[in-house]
């Protein structure tokens, strides 16, 4: 009699633990990249709902609704604040949708800052001054409130902006296609991918020097810092930092192409539509299948293959993109 209990308890134990790995595997699965002809359609269908025409920015924040939107909608929906298993024990997503909600945070205040205001002594627009803040609770807040029930808020507030964007009789929303502004947010960009350029690479471990001080000779620190110290990711994280910079590509990969056409004027007058049509080209390289069952992250030039680095090559080439295109954008 006790054999038989063991065996069904052993049974449940088993049956419920392929059930989590499966549903852990289901809703770890990344969303497909949107094709921006896919996008200007969902655009143009919601503006003739709402009885409007297409203007400059609302493929931009129509995109932007459209990312926020998947971040909470996809299989599983939003993971990074869950408590309960399989998602408690699932680290890659939430990496990725770290990532992704980064890039919303850029974006919503570049527009917040930026793309919605004529100049810096202008009044900032009242849907973009609730959305933006929305995004920025802790991405692990479960309840009172949850992240999940802010960023809806958020998103609610810019499906506002857009309807006033597109609205005549509504001149106070307006999106301003600049070459000032564009470059306030590549500002922005060029920080992110920098900074997960480096974490990639230190998926080895490398010696930097210290630059902070170097070309000003007044320069100053708060502390002391050596000279040179040695940078590696923990084993641990190496994953973590991978699957971020996915969401991150993914995410910008999807303003990119929005930028392209809002911004389609200045990057012609600029010549730089083939600077963006780059970026473009370097992220998409970032959503190649992970045909690995597990991150690698052998040394450099070792026997194993080194999924961080090559993730960091196409990381560092689309940040070099998006350097040249500001140069373009600044010059007369």
């Amino acid at each position: 009699m006790e054999n038989f209990t063991a065996k069904r308890v052993l049974g449940v134990f088993l049956v419920l633990f392929f059930i989590g790995y499966g549903t852990s595997v289901y809703w770890g699965l990344e969303p497909n990249v949107m094709d921006i002809s896919e996008l200007e359609v969902k655009s143009k269908d919601e503006a003739a709902q709402e009885g409007k025409k297409l203007v400059v920015g609302y493929i931009t924040t129509t995109t932007l609704i459209t990312v926020a939107e998947t971040l909470l909608d996809k299989p599983g929906g939003y993971l990074s604040n869950d408590v309960m298993p399989p998602s408690l024990f699932m680290d890659n997503m939430p990496a990725w949708e770290l990532g992704v909600l980064e890039q919303v945070r850029d974006l919503s205040l570049i527009m917040r800052k930026d793309f919605s205001r004529s100049q810096s002594q202008s009044v900032e627009d009242k849907d973009l001054k609730v959305a933006q803040p929305k995004f920025n609770i802790d991405n692990k807040s479960w309840h009172l409130p949850s992240a999940e029930a802010e960023y809806r808020e958020g998103i609610k507030a810019i499906y506002s902006y857009r309807s006033r964007l597109a609205d005549p009789n509504q001149p106070d929303a307006q999106f301003y296609a600049r070459a000032d502004n564009l470059a306030a947010w590549l500002k922005e960009v060029q920080s992110r991918l920098g900074s997960l350029s480096q974490k990639l690479s230190s998926s080895v471990g490398r010696h930097a020097i210290n630059d902070g001080l170097a070309g000003d000779s007044a320069a100053e620190q708060s502390t002391y810092a050596p000279d040179e110290e040695l940078i590696k990711t923990s084993w641990f994280l190496t994953d973590d930092v991978f699957y971020e910079a996915r969401g991150a590509s993914w995410a910008l990969l999807h303003f990119m192409k929005a930028i392209e056409v809002d911004f389609k004027g200045v990057l012609e007058k600029k010549n730089a539509t083939v600077s963006v049509r780059q970026i473009i080209r370097e992220l998409e390289e970032t959503q190649e299948t992970v045909w690995s069952p597990m991150i690698l992250n052998g040394s450099g030039f070792g026997l194993m293959a080194n999924h961080s680095l090559v993730m960091a090559n196409y990381i560092s080439r689309a940040n070099a993109a998006v350097i040249d295109l500001s140069e373009l954008l600044n010059k007369g």
